[in-house]
């Protein structure tokens, strides 16, 4: 089937004269295709995770050591731009581990959590549980999912603002842990407050998450006292080190947080006004950004560059995925539902979306 008959298979908006995301039919070539030709992938690879995880953290960590033991102005910040490269790479392991069946991996998520989770104040209990509610076929795109805005469809002034709001991510996760988490050990309105909104990586400003529970639940409070006393330690810190290093982390962690924002920003095209979608219009409202383009790489690592497809394939391991698309791109070939997920890169993706805030929107 071909993009065009995927579209028009379903119905149209009466007022716009075109199809809407929430009206597209299912490719049901296209799903299994996806299904029948990945069938061998699929099995997580504990030697490419640890490796990839571990080289991440270590180049970030030296990189931002690098940052704050020396003082030359140039070197401080090719040295910072490097860690946040870096930490961001390693910081993104998140998603798989969100994804991963809890026997695949033995150990990663303990040691991603203690190697990269924790002293980044952003451990594995905020992606846990709240991710997979995006991925809910009947959520994705609704007012129920964690993860989506239709920013598309919002004021010009949003997507900056989007974006320059991920500058405070440090300060507001080191005063959650410093202040926050203590003080719900003590207060329980507080407890649940920090809980239900500030407990989860999400962008929708209505979600509210709901008490943990099973193995999360004890996962939560262990993740919740380290993360608690290494906040405490960064602020003692200070105390006998100085404000430098600290700010400096602080600094580099920032632009983390901000290449993630603008990641999030074109992860996907932002065009569902709240309606339930099927997966080919969930896949089509998302964004692959392929070879031979090699920046995607850098700004959407582990497997993220291959979003649709993720949603296609949720468990899919980031290291099977360019396999997948591969096959994919082969067996369906041009003019198919597959390639119209398919995007150039990330400044023509903003572009996109930018534009379409500024058209005029019917009442």
């Amino acid at each position: 089937m071909t993009m065009q008959q995927t579209i028009t298979a379903g119905s149209t908006d009466q007022n716009k004269g075109k199809p809407t995301l929430a009206s597209i039919a299912d490719d049901k070539a296209m799903l299994r295709a996806a299904r029948d030709l990945t069938r061998d992938l699929g099995a997580a690879r504990g030697a490419i995770y640890w490796t990839d995880m571990l080289a991440s953290a270590i180049i970030g960590y030296a990189a931002l050591a690098g940052a704050i033991l020396l003082h030359q102005p140039l070197l401080v910040v090719a040295l910072g731009l490097v860690a946040a490269l870096a930490l961001y790479r390693a910081l993104l392991f998140i998603h798989e581990i969100s994804h991963i069946h809890r026997d695949a991996l033995p150990g990663f998520r303990l040691g991603w959590n203690l190697l990269v989770g924790i002293p980044l104040l952003t451990p594995s209990f905020m992606y846990e549980g709240v991710h997979t509610l995006h991925h809910a076929r009947t959520r994705y795109g609704t007012r129920e999912d964690p993860e989506y805005l239709p920013l598309a469809l919002m004021k010009p002034w949003s997507l900056p603002l989007f974006v320059a709001i991920a500058l405070l991510a440090p300060i507001a996760l080191l005063f959650r842990f410093a202040v926050l988490v203590p003080l719900g050990a003590i207060i329980p309105a507080v407890r649940r407050l920090t809980w239900t909104r500030f407990s989860a990586l999400s962008i929708n400003p209505d979600f509210r998450r709901r008490p943990a529970e099973g193995e999360l639940k004890p996962r939560v409070l262990y993740q919740e006292a380290l993360g608690m006393i290494w906040a405490w330690l960064l602020l003692a810190s200070t105390q006998m080190i100085g404000w430098r290093p600290l700010l400096i982390a602080l600094a580099v962690v920032s632009v983390t947080a901000v290449l993630n924002q603008l990641r999030t920003l074109v992860a996907h095209l932002w065009e569902n006004e709240g309606e339930p979608m099927t997966v080919t219009a969930q896949f089509l409202d998302s964004v692959n950004v392929p070879p031979p383009g090699v920046v995607a790489e850098i700004w959407a690592p582990v497997g993220l560059r291959y979003h649709a497809l993720h949603h296609l394939m949720p468990s899919m391991p980031y290291h099977d995925l360019p396999e997948a698309h591969r096959r994919l791109a082969r067996e369906l070939g041009d003019g198919s539902t597959y390639f119209g997920a398919n995007h150039p890169g990330m400044a023509t993706l903003v572009a996109r979306i930018a534009r379409s805030t500024m058209r005029p929107r019917q009442p």
